[in-house]
């Protein structure tokens, strides 16, 4: 019953302070604490979608263009995830990732040898988008590339070029193993 009450009042607090921050928050979306938050005010997030403990957030943009991340209705992120944009990420309705899952647009510079990677800019490397009702396992890391809808990447995938709709990929890089067909309604190896 406590329980049960204190979550209904952090998600009222949620909403309320956090909330304001955000560009959007739909309807009993909440991100649990501790979380991280930079850019929010480039930050929209769908109804009845839930982040766990360790999420961090982050949208700010580069080269004058600000950044845009949108996370979409009815999904739920495991432990530890860090999701960041400086241009534009965009996660579909009903996704479901595991713990310690990265997405991002973008990359570190590292073409000049005479300057740690740390301190050389951040470089947009291509939109991404996670398409409704996908799985995405455990560690995985999605860098700049497309993943369909109702696609499955498997636990310790580096997902770098795009995943097709309806999918299973593995490995890194991330490669298509299975393909549902929509012909004869079923799914096929992918060799």
């Amino acid at each position: 019953m406590m329980k049960k009450l204190f979550t209904r009042l952090y998600m009222l607090w949620f909403a309320y302070i956090i909330g304001k921050k955000l560009k959007k928050l739909g309807f009993r979306s909440f991100m649990a604490r501790p979380f991280r938050l930079d850019g929010a005010d480039n930050i929209s997030i769908g109804s009845k979608t839930f982040l766990q403990k360790g999420a961090w957030l982050y949208c700010l943009g580069v080269e004058g263009i600000p950044g845009s991340l949108t996370i979409g209705s009815d999904s739920i992120f495991g432990y530890n995830n860090h999701i960041a944009s400086v241009r534009e990420v965009i996660i579909g309705n009903n996704v479901l990732t595991a713990n310690n899952v990265y997405i991002s647009d973008n990359m570190h510079g590292y073409e000049d040898i005479n300057q740690p990677i740390m301190d050389q800019e951040v470089l947009f490397k291509h939109a991404v988008s996670i398409g409704d009702g996908s799985w995405i396992g455990e560690n995985v890391c999605i860098i700049g590339a497309h993943v369909g809808k109702n696609c499955v990447i498997g636990a310790n995938a580096v997902v770098t070029s795009d995943i097709p709709d309806y999918s299973v990929a593995v490995g890194m890089p991330a490669r298509v193993i299975r393909r549902y067909d929509t012909e004869r309604k079923s799914w096929i190896q992918v060799k």
